[in-house]
């Protein structure tokens, strides 16, 4: 760059002007900043207001679905409690009805064991009177035969006859009375050993209704209990579905609130980068319109370095005629002033031609400046905002992936609680029908032996009392059922 000669003979630089800050310039930046400043904690407060009220939407979920899952659990545990009662209620119901049932089945049997000893008595007693007839029968026959046969003896004195006839008679009804009598002890017998063993069949139709009931009993009970633990795992199929879209519900609004908290934030970002972009287009346009000032200024100051140029040549031009003048001949003087002044008049003319090439030359290196200085800014503006923009969606997704990440955990620790609560159920199940059928075993077990101890203790009874066997003895037809 071309530069004027300064009072000391030397050019200055017009690179090494530098312009000073406009006061209106710094005013505006600290309006400027001070406004930054006010909306970045207004937009501060504004994402802490919204993490709390967030956070209190989730906090008010969260107690709704505890709420809902309590009564839930209540429910089902009311239904329990009804299942309980109900199996509790039937069996006793169940006991009522055996009750009535034996004390029925008691009542018929005694009055069958009644009827049946009636009818072997009845029976008897018709044996008795037939054999009785029988033997009045038979006496009188043998009385008329032994009568013809002495009659017919005419040796024989009346008197012996009458010894012989009484002594016949005498016999005759010595041997008839033992015959009752061995009949009425066949009788008695035949009553006894039949009544005993008609009491052993009512044992035995006594034993087979107790285990008909105890069969009945178990049966009802392994019914409740396969109706208790298919309601149990009904209930653990939807306490599992429940719980389910319970944790769907949650993890949705909390995808939600992040989804709308990134939102705000992207919104906030681009609306801060328009902003930061808005300034600085205002700050470039200010600087615009102040540049022509900036240039006036600067032109007037090379204008009075040229003005100040310009008078440094003067004098040094009058000292330098002075001293011609003293030292040329008077005769040259018109000679040596006119050389003079063509001269001076020639440098003035260089010193504005260098003056106009200088303003040219800084009003296009200014404007020139301030183009690669406001693209460099433009540049750098944008680089900042990307990078911040490349932030904020790094942040994001990672904040994202947390997210996602936590829900997983989430669902895999619901599945592994499903599975140990499922598995659990499942032990108590088997648990509970091998304990059951441990009962029923037991409880079978327990009635045969004692019903065996009964009946061994009856036969071996019989025995000891002459009757035998008494179990396969057969019965008149109208023997009990």
């Amino acid at each position: 760059m071309l530069g004027l000669r300064s009072s000391g003979g030397s050019y200055e630089k017009l690179s090494d002007y530098v312009e000073p800050e406009n006061p209106f310039f710094q005013v505006t930046r600290q309006i400027h900043e001070h406004e930054q400043e006010n909306e970045l904690r207004e937009q501060m407060s504004g994402y802490k207001r919204m993490r709390r009220q967030h956070q209190k939407q989730l906090i008010a979920l969260e107690n709704k679905l505890k709420a809902e899952m309590d009564e839930h659990r209540l429910k089902l545990q009311k239904e329990v409690e009804t299942q309980a009662n109900n199996a509790y209620i039937e069996l006793e119901k169940l006991a009522k009805k055996h009750a009535i049932h034996t004390e029925k089945e008691m009542k018929t049997a005694a009055a069958d064991e009644k009827k049946f000893q009636q009818q072997i008595m009845t029976q008897q007693k018709k044996e008795l009177t037939t054999f009785l007839d029988s033997q009045k029968k038979q006496y009188k026959l043998c009385k008329e035969k032994i009568k013809e046969e002495m009659n017919e003896d005419h040796s024989t004195p009346k008197k012996e006859k009458q010894e012989r006839l009484s002594k016949h008679k005498e016999n005759m009804q010595h041997s008839q009375a033992e015959e009752e009598a061995h009949l009425l002890s066949q009788q008695r017998m035949y009553y006894d050993r039949n009544c005993r063993a008609f009491k052993r069949k009512i044992m035995v139709k006594r034993h087979e209704l107790e285990q008909e009931q105890l069969r009945e009993e178990l049966n009802k009970k392994k019914t409740h209990k396969e109706m208790e633990h298919a309601m149990l795992i009904r209930h653990d199929e939807s306490t599992q579905e429940l719980e389910h879209r319970q944790l769907r519900t949650l993890q949705k609004l909390r995808m939600d609130l992040i989804r709308l908290q990134h939102q705000t934030e992207l919104e906030n970002q681009i609306e801060y980068n328009n902003r930061r972009e808005r300034e600085l287009h205002r700050k470039h346009v200010l600087e615009l319109r102040q540049q022509p000032k900036n240039l006036k200024a600067m032109e007037l100051q090379i204008k009075k370095q040229f003005q100040d140029t310009c008078k440094v040549q003067t004098k040094q031009y009058k000292a330098l005629r002075h001293h011609q003048l003293e030292v040329t001949p008077k005769n040259e003087h018109k000679t040596v002033l006119k050389a003079l002044k063509d001269e001076q008049t020639r440098k003035l003319a260089i010193l504005a031609e260098q003056y106009e090439q200088s303003i040219n030359e800084m009003m296009a290196s200014q404007a020139l400046r301030l183009d690669e200085a406001q693209e460099a800014e433009c540049q750098a503006l944008r680089h900042q905002l990307q990078q911040e923009m490349e932030l904020l969606n790094a942040y994001q997704s990672k904040i994202k992936m947390q997210t996602e990440a936590q829900h997983e955990r989430e669902l895999q620790k619901l599945e592994q609680k499903v599975s140990l609560r499922r598995a659990h159920l499942e032990q108590k199940i088997e648990e509970e029908l091998a304990s059951l059928q441990k009962e029923r075993t037991e409880r079978i077990k327990h009635l045969l032996e004692r019903q065996d101890r009964e009946l061994d203790t009856f036969d071996m009874e019989s025995v000891r009392l002459g009757f035998g066997n008494l179990g396969a003895l057969d019965y008149p037809k109208d023997d009990y059922r």
